[in-house]
């Protein structure tokens, strides 16, 4: 896959490090001659590629005709959706990525400038705060499909309620699949009729919906605390 970052800030320069870490083939985009200097130290000459990124034969040169993603990634949100626009109405790449500087401009991140994903650091965190507090201890490993489907992870408590009930009774929707249980080390496919255990670890591809649902079946059980307070009588 051939990926194409337009800035050569630290986010991008950070990005094309993992992308190559990962064998994907990369270009990145940057004309400040302070940031070329640190690229050309920190990444592959044949990766940079120095122009102005909001320029449509910088782009052409750059290879973005055969580039399977755009990052737009500036520190310039009208930058971004400008090339955003380009990637898609002159060199038709297929997915573009934006990052949203200022949140006030995130409205603007939409289809009229060809923008599939926009980015804001905002979101990113609200995101991770409101799943750490709907989805308890289940881990989310991978998204999928443009982040509606997700696979997640978590390990069976002492009393959940899915303890000793068969898969095809706990009533989870078509959207949430139990891919596999790892008990003992070992990785079980699961049946209908496989019964859950204290400590299994289950491996689920679900939506966010179905997430919820098996996070309530895999919840520990909730004891009542003890009131250790002597009683005085009269």
């Amino acid at each position: 896959m051939f990926v194409l970052i337009a800035g050569g800030g630290r986010t991008g320069a950070q990005l094309a490090t993992q992308l190559i870490n990962q064998k994907y083939e990369v270009r990145l985009i940057e004309h400040r001659r302070e940031l070329l200097a640190r690229l050309h130290h920190e990444l592959p000459t044949e990766v940079i590629y120095e122009g102005t990124a909001t320029d449509p034969n910088v782009l052409k040169q750059a290879g973005l005709e055969r580039a399977n993603v755009l990052v737009a990634c500036t520190n310039d949100d009208a930058s971004n959706l400008v090339i955003c626009y380009l990637a898609r109405t002159m060199f038709k790449v297929r997915r573009t990525i934006a990052r949203v500087n200022n949140p006030r401009n995130a409205w603007l991140f939409d289809d009229n400038f060809h923008v599939d994903e926009k980015i804001t650091q905002a979101d990113v965190m609200a995101h991770l705060i409101q799943e750490e507090m709907s989805m308890g201890d289940m881990m989310t490993l991978l998204k999928l499909r443009r982040g509606r489907y997700s696979l997640v992870e978590e390990k069976v408590p002492a009393g959940a309620r899915a303890i000793g009930v068969a898969l095809k009774d706990l009533g989870l929707p078509d959207q949430c699949v139990i891919a596999a249980i790892i008990r003992h080390g070992q990785i079980n496919l699961p049946r209908g009729n496989t019964l859950l255990e204290q400590g299994d670890e289950v491996l689920a591809i679900t939506d966010d919906l179905g997430a919820k649902q098996l996070a309530e079946l895999l919840a520990p059980a909730v004891y009542p605390e003890k009131d250790d307070r002597k009683k005085t009588h009269a």
